[in-house]
């Protein structure tokens, strides 16, 4: 019988485990995929946003900033990752200037202190490369960004190391309320639990039908993007938006934590459809919305799209905490700013379970730091430094990708934190090999052979893409289409 019982290990799912983990507890994570952070988690703007667009009428306005103010100390906790970089919302619309004000208004009932609004020439101070059109934007000095699954990755192996237990591959199938407890079956096993958080993501409200029937759907929500090279993202100090929309936040251009630049989403109401393919179509018009924020970016170094699905619910707002069945509680419908609001949702779900009667004492002997497994690298080694450990006996100094200059020590390192990883873009994901130029077609054949090596199993070479077939604008045809536009011009 577990204290309680995580449906989901997304970043939501995972703040909660590791938020819960300092107290003595038995607590386990029901994930239906092979890794953690399989969702909405993995594919997203990985931007910790300052707090300031969502109404404050909506737990998502008021949620926000509370949990952005944690993650410098997070990030000092457990490794994963985050730069306070700031903020811009661009217009090129003298009329606008009445719209950034009311955002700032917003804010401050949000509780920011942190916001401004700049006229051109501070903007063009603060971020040169700005489009030199623009003519004002609200400027938030204390966002940022992440990496949001290193994040996750982070929250669960610090909550495994403080007690955690992780169920892999262990999707629900049914949840039974019984006297005092509930029986949670999966395809795997029947777990018991005392209490039950839903946070399942693209499939919370099919967890919370389980229990409570009908009471909120989840409307998928698609989002392209397109990433850069390592190096790129220094076209920009900040992340930029454009002026939002009833859709979202605007189109963004912003460097990634490890110096990629990132462009997109757009955003498709999908109709119960969660394909994450990504189309040329879509793709050109986010670049071309994107030049319009900074046209200091090279389309040769274009090197991967992907897609992310926000997990949109029927309220258009989070939905956290108590339902009608005591003792199960819903962390449903995090769409952005989620990543952001984690921290801050985890400390409401802690307040709702005492509550409801769940006694919390501390653990003495918690630990609430996490070793990173990589470093940001500032400056990254010669191609004849690399070349000469690329082929030298195994040991953890040689070169298993060349293209992110990730070694087989850092390759081992990831693979015995108490997540067993199956697949290789687990791999990936943790260590940064195969997200170069090349994209895996040089290294993953050499970590793939780590993986058995150290496992003693059988590692299938797919990619999380190739599996569930989906299909990718790839840097060349995607170059192809911008030397044929150009050519049409």
């Amino acid at each position: 019988m577990y204290d309680v019982l995580i449906i989901g290990a997304g970043i939501v799912g995972t703040s909660i485990a590791r938020r819960l983990s300092r107290y003595q507890l038995s607590l386990a994570m029901l994930e239906k995929e092979d890794d953690v952070a399989m969702g909405s988690t993995k594919a997203n703007s990985a931007i910790v946003h300052g707090g300031y667009a969502e109404a404050n009428a909506k737990l998502k306005g008021r949620l926000c900033y509370k949990g952005r103010i944690q993650f410098e100390q997070l990030n000092k906790e457990l490794n994963f990752g985050f730069q306070k970089i700031g903020s811009l919302v661009i217009t090129m619309d003298e009329e606008d200037l009445s719209k950034l004000e009311s955002m700032m208004e917003n804010g401050k009932k949000n509780g920011l202190t942190d916001l401004k609004i700049l006229n051109r020439e501070e903007i063009l101070e603060l971020d040169p490369n700005i489009n030199p059109e623009v003519k004002y934007a609200l400027y938030c000095e204390g966002a940022g960004v992440c990496s949001p699954y290193e994040m996750a990755i982070a929250m669960a192996e610090n909550a495994i190391r403080n007690g955690a237990k992780l169920f892999l591959n262990t999707q629900v199938e049914g949840i039974e309320k019984k006297e005092g407890y509930f029986v949670v079956h999966t395809e795997k096993e029947d777990f018991e639990s005392r209490f039950v958080i839903n946070a399942a993501g693209l499939f919370s409200d099919k967890v919370d039908q389980m229990v409570n029937g009908k009471t909120f759907d989840i409307r998928p929500r698609s989002g392209e993007y397109l990433l850069f090279a390592r190096g790129t993202g220094s076209a920009l100090n900040t992340v930029v938006f454009q002026m939002p929309s009833k859709m979202g936040k605007g189109i963004l251009v912003t460097s990634t934590y490890h110096g990629n630049l990132l462009l997109g989403p757009d955003a498709i109401d999908e109709e119960g459809t969660m394909d994450r393919s990504t189309h040329i179509d879509r793709l050109w018009k986010i670049y071309q919305e994107g030049l319009h924020t900074t046209d200091k970016f090279d389309p040769m170094q274009f090197i991967r799209s992907f897609t992310g699905v926000r997990a949109v619910s029927s309220t258009d707002d989070f939905i956290v905490g108590r339902t009608k069945t005591d003792g199960f509680l819903n962390a449903a419908g995090i769409q952005s700013p989620g990543l952001t609001s984690s921290p801050a949702i985890a400390d409401m779900m802690v307040e709702e379970l005492q509550k409801q009667g769940l006694e919390l004492k501390e653990d003495v002997s918690y630990d609430p730091y996490r070793a990173p497994i990589i470093q940001k690298k500032e400056q990254m080694r010669s191609f004849e430094e690399v070349n000469k450990l690329l082929d030298i006996p195994s040991c953890p100094e040689k070169m298993i990708c060349r293209c992110e200059q990730v070694e087989e020590g850092t390759i081992v390192d990831c693979l015995h934190r108490g997540i067993q990883l199956t697949s290789v873009d687990a791999v990936k994901r943790r260590t940064r090999a195969s997200m170069g130029y090349c994209q895996g077609m040089f290294c993953r054949p050499r970590f793939k052979e780590i993986m058995e090596r150290e496992y003693g199993i059988e590692i299938d070479i797919r990619t999380d893409v190739e599996k569930e077939g989906a299909t990718r604008v790839g840097s060349q045809e995607f170059i192809n289409y911008y030397k044929k536009q150009q050519e049409n011009k």
